[in-house]
C-alpha cells in the first residue's frame, strides 16, 4: 500500500470501521455485530485452537480463572455461538477479538473453534482488542488506563474527545491516564487490589517519589480510606502537587460524589435536583454497571 507522508496522524481505516470509529461514541459491539452480519454461514470457517496465538495489542494479560470455568463449561454443553475473529498470519492466525471464547474452549477440550477471517492492519487489530476490553471486561485500572492511552495515541484524540468517544467523564479519563504516572511500585499494588483507584488518583496529584511509594504503605498497612489521604496530603509545606484534587475545582456540593462514583463506576454521574444521572453507552456496558452494583439485567 502506499503511503503519503503528508496525511494527517488521524489515518484511513477500512471503510466498515471508519465509519463505525467516526460515530460519537466508540462501540465494539456495533464493530462486531457489523462484522457478523455482513458474514455469511459459508465464510465461517473451523480454525484448529492449536494454531491460534494471541493478539499481540491485548490489553488484558490475566483472565479470570472462575469466570473461563464458567463458560467452559457452558461450551461443553451449548458449544460456541459466536465466532471469533482472526487475522491469518504467516503461521496460523492471530486473534483479533474472542480470546477468552479460545480460552474457554481450550478448558472445554475442543480442538476447534469457528471465526470469521478478516484482513485487518495492525493498528485496526488494536482499536478491536481495545475496545472489547474496555466495554467487556473488568480490566484492572493500570490496564483500562493504558488501553485509553494507546486508544488516544492512535486515533489522535484529545482528552476531551476520548471521553465523549467512550461515553466516560473527562475527569475519570484525566485521572485514569494520571495513575499511569506513578512507579511501578504502586502500580502493581493497585493492580494487586492492595491500594485503590481513587487513593491512586490522590497519590498521582504528588511531585515527589518517595512521598507516593510511603504514602501507599501507608494505606495499605494503617487501612487509610481515600478522604483520609487527601485530608493527609493537604499540606503545601509538606507535600507538592502537580494539579490541586478536583473536587476542590468546584462548587457543586455533590461535586466529592460525583468524582468517587466515577472512579467507581468508569463513566459518567450527574448528581442534580436530588437525582443521580449514571451514563451507559450500550447494554454489554449497562450489564458490566450492574455487575459492579450486584444488580442483575433481566431484559
Amino acid at each position: 500500500m502506499e503511503t503519503n507522508n503528508n496525511i494527517p496522524k488521524r489515518r484511513a481505516l477500512g471503510r466498515g470501521l471508519e465509519e463505525l470509529f467516526n460515530n460519537e461514541i466508540l462501540d465494539y459491539n456495533r464493530v462486531e455485530e457489523k462484522i457478523i452480519n455482513e458474514t455469511t454461514k459459508e465464510e465461517i470457517i473451523k480454525v484448529k485452537l492449536k494454531d491460534l496465538r494471541a493478539n499481540p495489542y491485548q490489553p488484558r494479560k490475566t483472565f479470570d480463572k472462575v469466570a473461563l470455568e464458567e463458560l467452559a463449561s457452558s461450551i461443553k454443553e451449548h458449544g460456541v455461538f459466536q465466532p471469533i475473529i482472526v487475522k491469518k498470519s504467516i503461521k496460523g492466525y492471530e486473534i483479533i477479538a474472542g480470546e477468552r471464547r479460545v480460552k474457554a474452549s481450550l478448558l472445554a477440550g475442543l480442538e476447534e473453534i469457528p471465526a470469521i477471517v478478516k484482513d485487518f492492519n495492525d493498528t485496526e487489530m488494536m482499536e478491536i482488542a481495545l475496545l472489547e476490553n474496555l466495554q467487556r471486561e473488568n480490566l484492572t485500572a493500570i490496564e483500562e488506563a493504558q488501553a485509553y492511552k494507546k486508544l488516544q495515541e492512535t486515533l489522535a484524540l484529545t482528552q476531551e474527545e476520548l471521553s465523549k468517544r467512550l461515553g466516560k467523564s473527562r475527569s475519570h479519563i484525566t485521572n485514569m491516564l494520571g495513575i499511569l504516572t506513578l512507579p511501578k511500585e504502586i502500580q502493581d499494588q493497585v493492580n494487586e487490589k492492595l491500594i485503590s483507584m481513587g487513593h491512586a488518583r490522590v497519590l498521582s496529584k504528588l511531585d515527589d517519589e518517595k512521598q507516593q511509594k510511603e504514602l501507599a504503605l501507608k494505606v495499605i498497612n494503617e487501612g487509610l480510606s481515600v478522604r483520609n489521604l487527601e485530608e493527609l496530603t493537604t499540606s503545601k509545606e509538606q507535600f507538592t502537587r502537580t494539579h490541586q484534587i478536583t473536587k476542590h475545582q468546584s462548587s457543586n456540593e455533590y461535586k466529592y460524589l460525583e468524582d468517587e462514583l466515577c472512579e467507581k463506576l468508569g463513566t459518567k454521574v450527574k448528581i442534580k435536583n436530588k437525582k443521580i444521572e449514571i451514563t451507559f453507552v450500550n447494554n454489554s456496558d449497562l450489564n458490566r454497571l450492574l455487575e459492579i452494583m450486584s444488580l442483575n439485567n433481566k431484559n
